[in-house]
């Protein structure tokens, strides 16, 4: 790894696409025509060297045009960024500041890809929607995205030991198994899994609704080793509910340190891909 590898064809950026797997693809879209292209391109080498485990692709669009346009793309530079196979982002445009907060984003942390252990799953914390997540009972100085990182702070309950996490995505997802870290006492005990809810449910709905899936954690599993869900019912997730009814302890207070949701997303079609599927290039329509 460490080096940015040149596209040939259609057929050469799809094998890359998936030999690449779970780890981030970068491709840049550039023109040798183009100024702020030829600029921004001593940067991307020093990126690709900066960030190994990503996979850094360069594509001429006058030479990959088929490539060009199934990708939608119309400006250049155009920098897009897969996950399995999938689009998960995109900027326009030579900033170089941009592009490396987006490489940043959905990279993943050395310990977080060591501690996966599940093949062909990743933490799905880049698809997390942050902003239609939800807690319910989160105290003000400790809320739910303090536990989203592994170094973020921790998540405590409020007024007594429940918690209801309402977590949305921003693509389908399948869902493999769940880490969570937290103390051995504060940590969750009983665990009902709800999803694709219209809405957060409330903690009678959340003790009385069929689940998906009930856990009942042990100490061991609150030090961050998988823990199985029943895959076959998770695997077209657009948000997750996790009702906590009580800690390890039967105190007051509920605690984690961190919590991660490790899965796949769903190799969604995006039909703007799909702009000139009906004509040759250069035909208009």
């Amino acid at each position: 790894m460490g080096s940015v590898r040149v596209i040939n064809d259609e057929a050469h950026f799809q094998a890359e696409l998936s030999n690449a797997s779970m780890q981030l693809v970068v491709a840049d879209f550039t023109a040798t025509w183009c100024g702020p292209c030829q600029r921004i391109a001593p940067v991307f080498q020093q990126l690709a060297a900066k960030y190994p485990r990503a996979v850094f692709l360069k594509i001429d669009v006058d030479k990959c045009q088929e490539t060009a346009a199934a990708q939608g793309v119309s400006a250049m530079p155009t920098f897009i960024f897969y996950r399995n196979k999938t689009k998960v982002d995109r900027i326009q445009g030579a900033d170089a500041v941009a592009l490396e907060n987006k490489i940043q984003q959905y990279y993943g942390s050395d310990e977080s890809d060591d501690a996966e252990g599940v093949a062909g799953h990743m933490d799905l914390l880049p698809f997390i929607a942050k902003a239609q997540c939800e807690c319910l009972n989160e105290t003000d100085d400790h809320p739910f995205a303090h536990c989203l990182t592994a170094e973020g702070g921790y998540l405590q309950s409020d007024c007594d030991e429940q918690l209801i996490i309402s977590i949305a995505f921003n693509q389908s997802v399948k869902i493999h198994s769940l880490k969570i870290k937290a103390p051995t006492d504060k940590g969750p005990k009983h665990i009902r899994i709800f999803i694709n809810q219209p809405r957060t449910l409330d903690f009678d709905l959340a003790d009385n609704y069929t689940s998906v899936q009930d856990l009942e954690l042990t100490p061991k599993d609150l030090e961050g080793n998988p823990v199985n869900l029943r895959y076959v019912k998770f695997q077209n997730v657009q948000n997750i509910q996790f009702f906590i009814k009580d800690n390890q302890s039967g105190g007051e207070v509920t605690q984690i340190d961190h919590f991660a949701i490790i899965g796949s997303p769903i190799n969604t079609t995006n039909m703007g891909d799909f702009k000139r599927v009906a004509g040759k290039k250069g035909e208009s329509h």
